[in-house]
């Protein structure tokens, strides 16, 4: 059995595993806030899968990889499969993101707590392992089951939590100290997987396959601060509830008056009104010329 060094740069990689799990949740915890406000469908659809992004990318899987920086066996080297750690990436993602939507959809009530959470928390679970099996060395891989249930159900109610925060909370220091707390489980859940395995050398030393990590180093760490960017660009461009209560109001104060109604003439019972032309504006003085001829009629 080969000796397994969890920590071969001290604890840099720890804490920077630590400081993007709780980045990660941050920004994830306010695009879900931007859920519950959203208007349409589209608007939620689209706030959803930047927190997925957020949740699974970077506080989920760029942590794991970073801890793994820190992974190390004695006696062989480590590469990794390109098209397995993708995969890793993506399945982390989309547990998060159909967590979300289950959750999201519909009112809040302890079974969706739960659906949502049991299936992020096996996606979770299931990114890390995959993320384990793209490694390649020279020796076979073996867990303690114990430990790997341990993490899975580490995971379930890491996800959990992180869902029904993600729901819930709304204000700026409960959204910090929510993300304080779901990156010491994600790495809790992390490491806990790390402690089940065991590495088996082979006698004959073959050689190893794969990508090393510098290789893969470069591009993950500018995906990340892209998507972190990105992240926070769609965060200060989007408008707040503030800003759509302005538009609102000043929505309501550009809607047209209706018109006054024309003022009701006073009543005329005996209708003078109509009989006098001497009180209409611009009516002439009536003269007897005006008046036709009376004929005289013969005397009988």
């Amino acid at each position: 059995m080969a000796d397994i060094n969890h920590f071969e740069y001290g604890w840099i990689t720890p804490a920077l595993s630590y400081a993007l799990s709780v980045l990660g949740s941050v920004l994830g915890l306010v695009c879900a806030g931007r859920i519950r406000t959203a208007r349409t469908a589209r608007q939620r659809a689209w706030w959803g899968l930047l927190a997925a992004w957020a949740l699974g990318g970077t506080a989920i899987w760029a942590m794991h990889f970073m801890a793994m920086l820190g992974f190390a066996v004695d006696g062989t080297r480590i590469r990794y499969d390109v098209p397995l750690t993708a995969a890793s990436t993506a399945i982390a993602v989309v547990a998060v993101g159909i967590g979300l939507a289950i959750v999201g959809t519909g009112r809040l009530n302890p079974v969706r707590l739960i659906a949502g959470g049991v299936f992020t928390g096996a996606g979770v679970a299931a990114m890390h392992y995959t993320g384990m099996a793209a490694m390649r060395l020279n020796g076979s891989l073996n867990y303690d089951t114990l430990r790997v249930v341990l993490s899975v159900v580490i995971a379930v109610v890491a996800a959990t939590v992180a869902l029904w925060l993600a729901m819930t909370v709304r204000r700026g220091l409960a959204i910090f100290a929510s993300a304080l707390v779901m990156g010491v489980a994600v790495n809790g859940m992390h490491f806990t997987g790390m402690s089940a395995l065991s590495v088996h050398l082979h006698e004959r030393s073959d050689g190893v396959t794969g990508t090393g990590v510098s290789a893969l180093l470069v591009p993950i760490i500018l995906a990340v601060i892209f998507g972190v960017v990105g992240l926070l660009y769609a965060l200060l461009a989007a408008p707040t509830d503030d800003d759509l209560a302005a538009a609102a109001y000043l929505d309501a104060r550009r809607t047209p008056t209706p018109a006054p109604a024309a003022p009701t003439p006073a009543p005329d019972p005996v209708g003078l009104r109509a009989r006098s032309t001497l009180g209409q504006p611009g009516t002439p003085f009536p003269s007897r010329r005006d008046t036709p001829a009376r004929r005289d009629t013969p005397p009988r």
